[in-house]
């Protein structure tokens, strides 16, 4: 009974360090609770449209990895015999791929490959330089599109945003992030070794096909082309003919985790001294304000909570995607790379952190000047 009663605590545990930002949400959402109490206005908070589109592209991705698809690219990269060409073409992958599988995809896939190829102590340095390198692309590649992380999903869809619209806030610090990133990866050495051999990948075409499609409706329906409810349905449909167990795979988490902060941040809209509070603090501020926040709380829950109070899309759309860079709790997607790597052999997590702190503050000290400037 006792060892039962132990490994139940131990689950708990790992459970809510492994989900701090949802047991933190779900704390902060019932807290307002008792501040406004429960009424037909709740109902309201919830932004079922996000939520749909969250789950389906969740499900199309986690369909495409189980057909073969990150594997059979991750297979390709590694027949660079060069650390730098190798940093360069992982920084790409990463950078490009997260624009439509999100950031925190792209690294999942990506950084274990880094891992895998930069083996040995004589690799040590340019490992940990190269999945920092790959973790600050994938957070700055993915603010390029509206599904490349959820702040951007989610602001999109709250402000109505246009792609036209989206593009002209976002791609000029896009486009200095990748030349950036691109000077970044001369700091690899040019050493040359062997590539890890790896066993062929099986490519299952039909399973490839069905999520592809389920895709391209999510896509058609951030363009408004699709009906929300539409993509969902079609998007069960095919999981559930084609492979059940994807069902299983979807962060269903980040999903509780928006739901709850839509009850929060719902409720804190309600109250008049907080929002003229916020709203006073943000007056022209809002890119400062957005990324300054996303450090503590990161930049998901900064980007729902923030939209409450201004009007200004462009602004906060800049600040929260900025804002991912910086600590590590700055996006979660940082803490994927950073869990990956604590795991790799001879890994030095002490001077991980100090890379990782140093490049990250580097980009966002120049990315938050020129979005200032511009």
């Amino acid at each position: 009974m006792l060892i039962k009663g132990l490994i139940f605590i131990k689950k708990t545990l790992d459970f809510l360090k492994g989900q701090a930002v949802l047991c933190i949400s779900a704390v902060v959402a019932i807290a307002t609770c008792f501040v406004v109490f429960p009424d037909k206005k709740y109902a309201d908070y919830v932004d079922f449209d996000v939520l749909i589109l969250l789950f389906c592209l969740m499900g199309a991705v986690q369909g495409l990895s189980k057909g073969g698809v990150f594997d059979f690219v991750s297979k390709k990269l590694t027949k660079s015999s060069n650390a730098r060409r190798l940093c360069f073409l992982l920084m790409n992958a990463c950078f490009f791929s997260s624009m439509l599988i999100t950031n925190d995809v792209a690294l999942i896939t990506f950084v274990p490959l880094a891992v895998m190829i930069f083996k040995g102590k004589s690799k040590a340095k340019d490992l940990i330089f190269t999945v920092v390198i790959q973790t600050v692309s994938a957070n700055l590649g993915s603010m390029l599109t509206p599904i490349g992380n959820p702040q951007n999903l989610y602001l999109y869809s709250h402000y109505n945003l246009t792609m036209g619209v989206f593009l002209k806030t976002l791609l000029p610090v896009g486009i200095l992030s990748y030349a950036m990133l691109c000077v970044m990866c001369f700091f690899v050495s040019k050493d040359s070794f062997e590539a890890t051999q790896t066993a062929e990948i099986p490519i299952d075409k039909v399973k490839i096909s069905a999520f592809v499609v389920i895709f391209l409706v999510s896509i058609l329906t951030v363009m408004r082309v699709v009906p929300h409810l539409w993509c969902f349905v079609i998007s069960i449909a095919i999981i559930l003919v084609v492979d059940r167990k994807v069902l299983l795979k979807i962060d269903y988490p980040l999903l509780l985790t928006f739901v709850c902060f839509f009850v929060f941040v719902g409720n804190m809209g309600r109250i008049d001294a907080v929002t003229e509070f916020v709203s006073s603090l943000l007056k022209d501020r809002e890119i400062l304000v957005s990324a300054g926040i996303s450090q503590v709380i990161s930049n998901v829950p900064a980007a729902v909570m923030l939209s409450q109070f201004t009007q200004k899309s462009a602004e906060l759309l800049m600040g929260v995607n900025i804002g991912g860079l910086g600590t590590p709790v700055a996006s979660l997607a940082s803490l994927i790379s950073m869990k990956l790597y604590s795991k790799s052999e001879n890994a030095k997590n002490g001077r991980y952190m100090g890379v990782f702190t140093a490049v990250n503050f580097v980009f966002l000290a120049v990315l938050l000047c020129f979005a200032i400037f511009l």
